[in-house]
């Protein structure tokens, strides 16, 4: 059993992918803005990291931070970030779309798989703002989504332990369930064991201070809530080894 587990790390910088990759990741998941919860990453990035690691790289499709009823506009920016990132060699994708009522946008969805072709699809957390996860999972299944990613509709995996052990129970292995939101060296045991669940989604981060020597402390390029000016959050390799270490044993 101990071979049978896959861990994805959340990236949004070559540091970090590179840093997970060591740590011992299975697969990573591109992004930009982490803190909006991940956007569509840069075609520069995903072709750096492409460079630099050896294992499955699955693109965030995402065209603005918020919810994910999508205008007509947005649809088209998601129809050609994805034709652009399969054409730089992206291994997978990851998006989601819903309708105003809280369903699984099927229509949507249908139409952006098939551009998505060959590839694998995840669908991301949009699945924790529907209004019934059972009836969505099963129209994620009809889809043909390969896996869903989920902090169980809670704040996070921990907190949704109970709904993300029945859809792995209603899945019935016709689609992955992938626990993620929160997960750390200290819950991923009892998430992974309370769950069932063989793969599971974290970001694995630690923070940094900027190599910055003079800063204007005056200046915020953000909103009030973003991330400190002068600080960075990566990928920390000993945390991914030690999550990966507690998936082997644990499983």
């Amino acid at each position: 059993m101990a071979e049978s587990f896959l861990m994805e790390v959340c990236v949004d910088s070559v540091e970090s992918a590179v840093n997970a990759e060591r740590g011992g990741a299975c697969r990573l998941e591109l992004c930009s803005s982490l803190l909006e919860g991940g956007l569509t990453p840069s075609l520069g990035l995903l072709q750096v990291v492409k460079q630099h690691v050896r294992i499955p790289v699955y693109v965030m499709i995402r065209p603005r931070g918020g919810d994910f009823l999508y205008s007509d506009q947005e649809v088209e920016v998601m129809r050609k970030d994805i034709e652009l990132v399969k054409s730089q060699g992206a291994d997978g994708l990851v998006l989601g779309a819903l309708t105003e009522d809280g369903r699984v946008d099927a229509e949507l969805c249908m139409e952006l798989l098939a551009i998505a072709r060959p590839l694998p699809v995840t669908f991301h957390r949009a699945f924790d703002m529907v209004h019934d996860p059972s009836v969505a999972l099963e129209a994620l299944i009809s889809l043909g989504f390969q896996r869903v990613l989920t902090s169980g509709c809670d704040s996070s995996a921990l907190e949704g332990l109970p709904l993300i052990k029945r859809l792995i129970d209603q899945a019935k292995g016709r689609i992955i369930i992938m626990p993620g939101g929160g997960i750390t060296e200290r819950n991923l045991q009892r998430i992974l064991e309370g769950s069932g669940a063989q793969e599971f989604h974290c970001s694995a981060r630690s923070s940094r201070d900027s190599a910055m020597k003079f800063r204007n402390t005056c200046v915020m390029m953000g909103a009030s809530f973003s991330a400190p000016e002068y600080g960075l959050k990566v990928a920390d390799v000993s945390k991914v080894r030690t999550l990966n270490a507690i998936a082997k044993n644990t499983l």
